[in-house]
């Protein structure tokens, strides 16, 4: 087993007892290098600069390995990796003097008895034979060198306080001298011998080293001593003793701020904190970081009081905004008993201070408001047992093995709860306003916190006043401030430690008012973002969300982030967002031309707008319309607020006719209800396209008082396109509420007011009221022609939906005729075609068709079937009389399951319904198949009063509810 030695001249005893001769200088410096930083991979790139510093040969990858064959030639059991990482040296630290050195030093700041803390120290004193390396000289290792000999004199120094803290300071007078000639600028040095003179009643003596100290700082630095030592000379002109022996820190060492009383919600926040940094295993790192005010060292704070008896020996709690980290760690070692002047002067000496001071303790360090890695690096714990968490406005990516838990906003429930408990009962007597409240805050803790306190300064203010002047996005941030606190100002603190690009791409993208970004938008608003973006991301004043279903990443600046940005003054930040908004309008459009239009109202006749993005982009971007649209629908909601009317009506549209295909009217009437305050045309146009989603609810009733205004109002305007498919939706409204004639009579006005050239989908669409008002009168064979004619224009068009919709019709009216087999075909041949388009709705309505059919020509197992699918798609599509109906049918087949029991309250609850939506027919039907089911059960007496109530709604000519009641009467026969 081999010995090295570094400090002093490099030596090697290989065997021991013989010393090893390294005759080539480079093969030298090579294992010199490697000592220096044994136990860790060196780079190829700094062994090649310390071997060849004026620039290596071209054969430098050989000669680096000659010179290792060589070294392990004459040292025996040299043990040296080489990796991608590059070389590493493996010692044990009692085989090189350096690690022995460290490993005493670390046993002395253990030592809690000073005199077996100054044996410790001296017996790593011993081990320097004079300067590190001496005799070789390494350019590449001078920095190294001189921090070896920085922490050498640190732990002479610790040596010198342990002595004089064990009273030796009558040995100590001459060596300090010695030392201080050496180094006549080092502070802590004079400050320990005029100690040592002034114990040994030299008090004059004692003086003329601060005067000396003065005069040498004054002259060679221009500066007064520190007040360290200035503290020192005034105890010694006082006559105290300037370091009282103080007894060693008493454990444990408590710094945590108090926990908040009203402290909410993040229980799996905290759970998973306990988790990681709980957990016993090596030195866990917690890293929590957020946007301004989300609570990051609130949470970390309760976390640390509910860690507090995993950590036995104390909790640490470090503020670190603003601070420099050598004061940090002063402190640091201060609160660890460490006196003043045994405060090492060089960081990396009071940071292996602290780390000695924690070995083999169990102390949890609270690191607050951090910036920088390396000064989290500084100061995490050397050994096991301790943990760290950090918090952060930044990730703090470049802290490698450190778990990160994003902190965000609070859930609607914790965020009532907070607002509660901060302005009382009234946030729950008020709770419409409170949520107001809390949605203008966007749930960040700090927000509520200053709007509960402004409702607890205030009783008497209601919470409708706070959420209209919350609600006013000029005025927001300025609501937001009560005595110290303010979101401005924190968000203000993370802006200030940008960089210039950073900074103004927070603001460029603070003024386009999106719910999120894709990254096309980025680049457009901002030339070459991609280090501003992640400097804006790392800042936590951006969010990325990963990508979206069209492959293109998004980014997110949170609402009072976003206000802050646009109050900053940005003027080239006009063309950009424009650009932004008029690429998003076309693309909206490219992206509806690319669906199968199902909303059953007009399309405004507008020029395509000018698309300002690359053509392979817009392709990319709606290669899949659909995706496309469920990315932006947030921002396309937003964006109908800000354009003008010929704009936000087309966007309105366009928006449509991607959410009326998939059923997502709340969201679909969400967005035109943001246009029913605009002049008209375009607000009646969102009135008209508010009433149908109402219709599609079954509130026929009201549905057809605001149909008959729309088409009033579109009369005046002279808008006759609009006006008739209005009126063609009336007379399917009417149909519904079991007044055929009128249905006619408004079905035949809504086909003059259509074009002659009209498309065979708006044809079809008044066709089918046509159809079904004649079939609810008993006029069948005209009913039949009107279908027979509607399928004919439609198979003339070739567009598969619109095929589909006008077979259904025909397939119903062919039943009617008593044409069974024919009805069957036409049926399964809609559900076919539909079923490859993305027209749900119109699949559901053949579905329910397909097993009214079904049930009627005897085929229950395909009828029942057909009826379950198509209640589960109107159930997604929110098309409640469809679901109702197919209920009914299901439940009529229960009867005949022998189920009649359990069928009655479904149809009791499907009853109540159909009466409210005022759909005679439904409810007559409902009522005759009540009275089977009643009769089924042996109840006579409901058994008759459903069929009374079933004969006084359902009207004898009506020719569908006939076919019906064949059908589910059918499913209420034994199977």
């Amino acid at each position: 087993m081999a010995h090295f030695a570094v400090l002093g001249p490099l030596a090697v005893e290989s065997p021991p007892g013989r010393w090893a001769v390294l005759r080539g200088e480079r093969q030298r410096t090579l294992l010199a290098v490697l000592l220096l930083n044994a136990g860790r991979h060196v780079p190829v790139d700094v062994l090649v600069e310390a071997l060849w510093p004026d620039g290596p040969p071209k054969s430098y990858t050989s000669n680096l390995h000659t010179y290792l064959s060589r070294l392990r030639e004459r040292i025996e059991g040299l043990r040296v990796e080489h990796g991608p990482p590059g070389y590493r040296l493996l010692v044990e630290p009692d085989e090189l003097d350096l690690l022995a050195f460290r490993s005493a030093v670390a046993e002395g700041r253990r030592a809690a008895d000073p005199v077996a803390a100054a044996g410790h120290y001296r017996r790593a004193l011993a081990l320097w034979r004079g300067p590190v390396l001496a005799g070789l000289h390494v350019p590449r290792l001078d920095a190294d060198v001189a921090r070896l000999e920085s922490e050498r004199l640190a732990v002479f120094e610790d040596c010198v306080d342990a002595e004089l803290t064990a009273g030796r300071h009558g040995e100590l007078t001459g060596e300090l001298r010695a030392m201080i000639t050496e180094h006549p600028l080092r502070e802590r040095l004079a400050a320990q011998l005029m100690i040592a003179l002034h114990r040994a009643g030299q008090q004059g003596s004692a003086l003329e080293v601060y005067r000396r100290l003065r005069k040498t700082l004054i002259e060679e630095l221009g500066v007064e001593p520190g007040a360290e030592v200035r503290r020192v000379h005034a105890a010694v002109l006082r006559g105290e003793d300037p370091v009282p022996r103080l007894p060693p820190a008493v454990w444990p060492v408590c710094q945590l701020p108090p926990d908040i009383g009203d402290f909410t919600g993040r229980e799996a926040e905290l759970a998973e904190l306990t988790d990681v940094l709980g957990a016993g295993h090596g030195v866990p790192v917690a890293v929590l970081s957020g946007e301004p005010g989300a609570g990051k060292s609130t949470l970390a704070v309760r976390a640390a009081h509910r860690l507090r008896a995993r950590f036995p020996d104390g909790q640490l709690y470090v503020p670190l905004a603003g601070r420099e980290i050598g004061e940090v760690l002063a402190d640091l070692l201060r609160a660890l008993g460490v006196p003043g002047p045994a405060v090492p002067d060089d960081v990396r000496a009071r940071a292996a201070v602290f780390r000695g001071r924690l070995t083999d303790r169990r102390v949890l360090v609270v690191l607050d408001d951090a910036v920088d890695p390396e000064h989290v690096r500084t100061l995490l714990p050397g050994t096991p047992g301790c943990a760290v968490l950090v918090t952060s406005r930044r990730r703090l990516s470049g802290l490698a093995g450190a778990h990160r838990l994003a902190v965000g906003p609070l859930s609607g429930t914790d965020a009532a709860e907070l607002l509660n408990r901060l302005a009382g009962a009234r946030v729950a007597r008020e709770r419409a306003d409170a949520e107001r409240i809390i949605t203008a805050c966007a749930r960040l803790p700090l927000a509520l916190r200053i709007a509960g306190s402004r409702l607890a300064i205030r009783p008497h203010l209601r919470l409708g006043e706070l959420a209209d002047r919350l609600e006013d996005e000029v005025r927001r941030l300025d609501e937001l401030t009560v005595s110290d606190l303010a979101v401005r100002s924190s968000i203000a603190l993370s802006y200030e430690g940008l960089r210039p690009p950073a900074r103004r791409a927070f603001r460029l993208l603070g003024r386009c008012r999106l719910a999120d970004l894709p990254s096309w938008a980025v680049t457009t608003l901002i030339d070459d973002p991609d280090e501003a973006v992640e400097e804006l991301v790392e800042a936590s004043l951006l969010e990325a969300r990963g990508a979206d279903a069209t492959g293109e990443g998004r980014y997110r600046m949170h609402d009072l982030v976003r206000l802050y940005a646009a109050e900053l003054d940005e003027p080239e930040a006009g063309s950009g967002v424009r650009t932004v908004l008029a690429a998003t309008l076309a693309l909206a459009d490219a992206a509806a031309a690319r669906l199968p239009r199902t909303v059953p109202m007009p399309s405004p006749a507008v020029e395509p707008p000018a698309q300002p993005l690359p053509r392979e982009l817009v392709e990319r971007l709606l290669a899949r319309p659909d995706d496309w649209f469920a990315a932006e629908r947030a921002n396309l909601v937003l964006l109908i607020g800000m354009l003008g009317p010929r704009d936000a009506l087309l966007l309105l549209d366009r928006l449509g006719v991607y959410l009326y295909l998939h059923g997502q009217y709340a969201d679909m009437r969400a967005a035109y209800e943001t246009v029913l305050s605009a002049d008209p045309p375009l607000s009646t146009v969102a009135e008209a396209t508010l009433t149908l989603l109402r219709h599609a609810r079954g509130e026929y009733e009201e549905a057809a008082v605001r149909y008959r205004a729309c088409a009033k109002e579109l009369e005046a305007f002279g808008d006759r396109r609009t006006h008739a498919w209005v009126s063609a939706n009336l007379a399917h409204c009417l149909i519904g509420l079991g007044r055929p004639e009128e249905a006619l009579e408004t079905a035949a006005d809504a086909h003059e007011l259509f074009t002659v050239d009209g498309s065979a989908a708006e044809l079809g669409w008044v066709q089918a009221a046509e159809s079904a008002a004649l079939l609810r009168l008993g006029r069948i064979p005209e009913a039949s022609e009107v279908d027979r004619k509607a399928l004919a224009r439609a198979r003339a068009g070739g567009d598969a939906r619109v095929i589909g919709e006008a077979l259904h019709g025909y397939a119903w009216s062919s039943l009617l005729t008593g044409d069974d087999p024919g009805a069957l075909a036409a049926i399964a041949e809609s559900v076919e075609l539909l079923r490859g388009t993305m027209a749900r709705s119109a699949l559901a309505k053949s579905l329910r068709t397909f097993g009214a059919i079904s049930a009627a020509t005897g085929a229950r197992q395909e009828a029942t079937a057909a009826f379950e699918e198509a209640r589960s798609l109107a159930r997604e599509l929110d098309e409640r009389p469809r679901e109702l109906s197919c209920t009914r049918a299901l439940a009529a087949a229960w009867i005949g399951a022998g189920r009649a029991a359990q069928a009655i309250p479904v149809l009791r609850a499907c009853l109540d319904e159909f009466r409210s939506m005022g759909g005679r027919a439904a409810t007559g039907l409902t009522w005759l198949v009540l009275h089977r089911a009643y009769a089924a059960t042996g109840d006579r007496r409901s058994a008759t009063e459903a069929e009374t109530e079933a004969a006084e709604l359902l009207d004898p000519r009506d020719a569908s509810a006939a076919a019906l009641r064949r059908a589910l009467l059918a499913l209420t026969e034994p199977g």
